[in-house]
């Protein structure tokens, strides 16, 4: 059976459907086209580097999903999900990257034959992979359709992990912790960045024991010195130096889950406006962490953290965390709620989060973040075991 091929039960795939599809009737969709990976997989369990091209999952009101992809694609298709070999369906090549061709007329074509020609479609508007050109196509094609924008529906039903999933983000969580232990070892004047992040990268695809690792959705996040006053840049080839610090953005990956992880090391005698601001940072993830309750909101993280923070003169601002779990490029959060004072989304136990309270200063950056769990009683479970604190090494 393809069951054999995903990585999980069917009932946990009859669970995320069912509710999926509450949620679609509750938005008054007939039909559900997800474009992005990361739904698709939690979905079907499809899987695979063809998210360059256009793919997708059909998901109606009864009866099984289908998959939808290039017409190569469906042979991974079938590898994959957990469907049956007919609910994977391609598109021919010469669709692909064509000017004068798209896609969206095969899928077209085939929401047509489904009887959803003149149906109410959602679409995830606001996603890294459905491009304007595709729904100005999708439009044309189904002139009679009515388009619902479904953004979210699909990773809000992702909030609250499953037993089988909390599994695999512990999982990473362990993935998380060797990678980041090994940088923090590793780090030391005269070693070459792109050499680390590549002790990185295989200590990561090595994983631990029998959880073997995924390539993360985001790569490793390494800047030193002024450059860590930027939070988003990656590596170069240069050398680490006495005098400077780094932060590691990291996340370990089993099975496309994540339990990201930022630690920062110092090489040398770091300034005293730094060892400061991690002591607060450190204060502030407590209190946050503290906070973070099945019933509080996740403002109130935010809040906990940032009035630590205040003691110590600091008002960062930003929100300080994001839902993680199952994720492709480009990024691992899941685009639902925030860690941030506005933000009064209610917190329920199964929940998996980055408290992710990054400083980036003038000329100098700091990073020490943790992922989350919520519980049924008492404060949030913190998946990582590494010392909360600015390293330092003479």
């Amino acid at each position: 059976m393809p069951l054999e091929h995903a990585p999980f039960s069917k009932g946990e795939y009859d669970r995320r459907i069912a509710m999926t599809r509450a949620a679609m009737k509750a938005a008054g969709i007939d039909v559900l086209f997800a474009a992005d990976p990361s739904n698709q997989a939690w979905l079907t369990g499809y899987d695979g580097w063809s998210f360059y091209v256009h793919q997708g999952v059909i998901l109606g009101l009864e009866g099984d999903p289908i998959w939808w992809g290039r017409k190569q694609d469906a042979n991974g298709g079938r590898r994959t999900v957990w469907m049956e070999d007919d609910c994977v369906q391609g598109y021919s090549d010469h669709y692909v990257q064509n000017p004068v061709e798209h896609p969206m007329e095969d899928l077209a074509y085939r929401l047509r034959e489904l009887g959803h020609g003149a149906g109410r479609i959602g679409v995830e508007m606001e996603n890294y992979y459905y491009s304007a050109k595709a729904h100005a196509v999708l439009c044309a094609e189904l002139s009679e359709a009515t388009f619902i924008d479904a953004t979210a529906l699909v990773n809000w039903q992702r909030a609250v992990k499953s037993d089988e999933e909390i599994a695999f983000v512990r999982k990473a969580a362990k993935i998380s912790e060797k990678i980041a232990t090994l940088a923090l070892e590793r780090a030391e004047p005269g070693m070459k960045k792109n050499e680390l992040v590549g002790d990185i990268l295989q200590a990561g695809a090595y994983g631990v024991g029998d959880a073997w690792g995924d390539y993360p959705a985001i790569v490793p996040l390494t800047p030193s010195g002024a450059d860590a006053a930027a939070p988003h840049l990656t590596w170069n080839g240069n050398e680490m130096k006495a005098g400077e610090g780094t932060f590691f953005e990291l996340s370990g990956c089993y099975r496309r889950y994540h339990a990201p992880l930022c630690r920062t090391v110092f090489l040398g005698t770091p300034p005293k406006k730094m060892l400061d601001a991690s002591e607060a940072l450190t204060a502030g993830l407590e209190a946050g962490i503290e906070a973070a309750r099945a019933g509080n909101v996740a403002g109130d993280v935010a809040r906990a953290m940032n009035g630590e923070l205040a003691k110590a003169g600091i008002d960062r601002g930003g929100r300080c965390g994001y839902p993680i779990g199952l994720s492709y490029p480009p990024d691992w959060g899941e685009r639902t709620y925030s860690i941030r004072p506005t933000d009064e989304t209610e917190l329920k136990p199964g929940m998996t989060f980055h408290f992710m309270p990054g400083l980036w200063m003038d000329d100098w950056g700091l990073e020490t973040t943790e992922t989350l769990l919520i519980r049924e009683g008492g404060p949030a479970e913190a998946l990582c075991n590494v010392d909360r604190k600015l390293f330092v090494k003479d």
